[in-house]
């Protein structure tokens, strides 16, 4: 194993020596969080055992869970999974690249170390130019959870990877802030119907638009995915999502002394304890962009508490409130 380095390096993704410098160290077995368009991703070479399990050194995180491994073109699936149906390369057509993963039956080269010893493997392909010149330079794979410790706050920022993980990784490719900033959808193909097991920014309506069938979506599974831990996404914060009726309750009679950090996107709220107020979006793309970044703002903030008003339930809401019902401590 290549010997740590002392302090994580800062890649720059506009510098094309830097990103030459990423694939040289993802060659050579080491670790770089690298930007993608949901979260930052801890990369590894997915070719290489080794190399995938100081990613969960790194982390923290148990190496029984499987990690989803990223593809720099749709032909590279038949190089990781086996039986692929038609409905796969249907939605790799429709959603790649982009925030949707492929829940597929493994092929015998896929290490276990990747797949957690099961009989399945996730893949996606990301939509970042730079990850995605990576990838094509790598000619395969990266294994890439979120960068971030185990159960903590997934990173939108190469700021972010670097508070949560310098010292223990080699470098950190900094491509700016995440355009979609949740997780991606996780979708499994390897029985009829297809079924949603991680909700993410492709919605069932558009699976089921691009399939022409019904796609399963059950409030809740077995299945082991990532990201599918009961406690996942916290802040080191106690965080408390309420509903906008019992949040102007508690603002107008907070607790004595309390500093709260306020996360709300109805104006005029009460300000009584309000150390930090942070402007949620109104629209889901753009609140689904902001969430980790204004959580990761109030946790640094040194209050007390988040307290952050509940948003909209729609379906298409789900990603947030499935990320929102991991990280909090209390709801109401």
């Amino acid at each position: 194993m290549p010997n740590p380095l002392p302090a994580t390096r800062r890649l720059d993704a506009a510098r094309d020596a830097d990103v030459a410098e990423a694939v040289r160290l993802l060659r050579d077995g080491r670790l770089v969080a690298v930007p993608t368009e949901t979260v930052y991703g801890l990369a590894a070479d997915a070719t290489n055992p080794e190399a995938v399990r100081r990613i969960f050194a790194a982390k923290g995180r148990p190496s029984n869970h499987p990690l989803i491994v990223h593809l720099g073109d749709p032909a590279w699936l038949d190089a990781w999974a086996r039986d692929i149906p038609d409905a796969a390369r249907r939605l790799a057509a429709a959603f790649w690249p982009g925030p949707l993963t492929l829940l597929l039956h493994r092929a015998a080269a896929a290490p276990d170390e990747v797949t957690g010893g099961r009989d399945t493997i996730g893949l996606r392909m990301p939509d970042h130019p730079v990850l995605l010149r990576v990838l094509r330079a790598l000619s395969h794979g990266v294994a890439a959870p979120s960068a971030n410790p185990y159960k903590r706050l997934s990173p939108t920022t190469a700021d972010q990877v670097l508070a949560g993980l310098d010292g223990r990784i080699d470098a950190v490719l900094d491509g700016g802030p995440c355009a979609v900033g949740l997780e991606s959808t996780i979708v499994d193909l390897t029985g009829d119907p297809p079924r949603i097991l991680r909700a993410g920014p492709i919605t069932r309506r558009q699976l089921e638009d691009a399939l022409g069938v019904a796609v399963e979506f059950p409030g809740s599974h077995d299945a082991a995915v990532p990201g599918n831990v009961a406690v996942h996404y916290q802040p080191r914060t106690p965080l408390h999502v309420l509903a906008t009726d019992t949040l102007r309750a508690r603002l107008d009679a907070p607790p004595a002394g309390a500093r709260i950090a306020l996360l709300a996107h109805t104006p005029g709220l009460p300000a009584h304890g309000v150390a930090l107020r942070i402007a949620m979006p109104h629209d889901k793309a753009g609140y689904a962009r902001t969430l980790y970044d204004a959580l990761h703002t109030a946790d640094a903030a040194g209050v007390d508490a988040i307290w952050l008003e509940r948003p909209p339930s729609d379906e298409d809401w789900r990603d947030v409130h499935d990320r929102l019902s991991r990280a909090a401590q209390s709801g109401g």
